[in-house]
């Protein structure tokens, strides 16, 4: 059985401006992907969809409206096929901290928005529309979702609990939602990147040396993972025809201390 075929197909990538997100979609488009860039940044949104031949919508994942928006502009660009759940974000914060008070309640719940129900929001309303597609080979395959976890969802550090259990969710939601997506031919996986070289860590040399430091608590290769490679292990859950229902780490080996 070949490699799930993308030429021709749209797909959408949640977060898709910068990052991991730009490194899955630079391979989406590579592959003959037609993408929606989904994102809050218009500026590097356009330019990135301008580059790549595909476009750009405004999304805020946790929008019903903003989910189908991208998804109807993914259906004018082709079937879709693939969706790339990369968006998210994190606070960090002790549940009780050194003054004894507690985490922000509206702050933990803002980071399971994005996270977790920003995720099944898309991925829930993407299926139903690559549901409605052709198969494309005699298993009935008509789709592919990764969304992106982290080691965080099972190394947690200290300051960590609400991105933990945002990250805790996606990891929870991916078995179930292979299940149920199984009769309509969409296959689903989750990577739990480690620590990834994207733009949150800034730029000049200070930032060059603390993500140096960062790195040599990889086992190896001792220093950050790329968007590129991540996006590498993003490729093979979409298009690999047998990947179904999986959470993969990537992350070089490395498990977190608590702080």
């Amino acid at each position: 059985m070949p490699r799930m075929n993308l030429e021709g197909s749209s797909s959408i990538v949640t977060g898709g401006a910068s990052g991991i997100g730009e490194g899955s979609a630079r391979q989406l488009a590579a592959a003959g992907s037609k993408v929606v860039i989904a994102d809050l940044n218009a500026d590097k949104g356009h330019a990135l969809a301008r580059e790549l031949g595909g476009v750009f919508v405004k999304c805020d994942v946790t929008s019903i409206a903003d989910a189908d928006a991208a998804i109807e502009a993914a259906g004018r660009l082709g079937p879709l096929r693939a969706l790339v759940n990369s968006a998210g974000l994190g606070f960090a914060g002790r549940t009780v901290d050194r003054a004894g008070v507690p985490f922000d309640l509206a702050r933990f719940e803002f980071v399971l928005r994005v996270n977790l129900i920003g995720t099944f929001n898309m991925l829930s309303r993407s299926a139903a529309a690559m549901g409605k597609t052709e198969p494309l080979d005699a298993d009935g395959t008509r789709g592919a979702i990764v969304n992106l976890a982290s080691v965080a969802a099972f190394d947690g550090q200290i300051g960590q609990c609400a991105y933990s259990a945002s990250k805790g969710g996606v990891v929870g939601l991916t078995l179930p939602v292979a299940r149920d997506l199984a009769s309509l031919g969409i296959r689903v996986n989750t990577i739990a990147p480690g620590l990834i070289d994207t733009p949150i860590y800034g730029q000049g040399e200070a930032s060059e040396q603390f993500k140096a430091s960062l790195g040599r608590s990889v086992l190896f290769p001792k220093r950050l993972g790329s968007a590129e490679e991540l996006a590498f292990m993003v490729m093979e859950c979409l298009t690999n025809p047998y990947m179904n229902g999986e959470v993969v780490r990537l992350d070089g080996g490395i498990r977190m201390p608590p702080k």
